[in-house]
């Protein structure tokens, strides 16, 4: 199994679109790359932890490719926003990707420049080492699952 921590606006909607992806094995929600050691919502919600919301994926490469997986994460956020997605707004829903192992980062990068031709604003996506992610908390985990009428700034049938 691999993994790779994606942020893309509010963490619900990317925790439901990416657990569809034939091959990804486990999603699960958490906040990553910021200050404060084991934040809670309400926390990273006030925008001083630094993290993002996120979701840490576990995929079987054997099945589905990173590059799959990107390009599919790219359809359904605004790589050009900066910190907002849909009508989250703060930096907790900044856009981001956080990879662990230093080999992604070439796959990563590729998919961003070939997303980039669509565009005339430059991606501002963030493309870090993942630092740290803490998971959220269990009312988060699977959220539109538990709550199918919740709020979600993406299409989850989109291709």
């Amino acid at each position: 199994m691999k993994t790779i921590v994606v942020a893309g606006g509010c963490f619900w909607g990317v925790d439901a679109y990416m657990s569809k992806i034939d091959g990804i094995v486990e999603t699960k929600v958490g906040y990553a790359n910021g200050t404060k050691k084991d934040p809670t919502y309400d926390q990273v919600c006030m925008g001083n932890t630094g993290h993002a919301e996120a979701c840490l994926i576990s995929y079987d490469e054997k099945v589905v490719s990173l590059e799959k997986i990107l390009n599919k994460f790219w359809a359904v956020i605004d790589p050009t926003a900066i910190n907002r997605q849909g009508a989250d707004v703060g930096s907790q829903y900044r856009s981001g990707i956080y990879y662990s192992d230093k080999s992604d980062l070439d796959i990563i990068l590729s998919t961003k420049d070939k997303v980039q031709s669509k565009y005339e604003k430059v991606i501002v996506t963030q493309i870090q080492p993942l630092s740290c992610f803490y998971d959220a908390e269990d009312y988060h985990q699977k959220y539109l699952q538990k709550n199918p009428g919740g709020y979600c700034h993406i299409d989850l049938n989109a291709d």
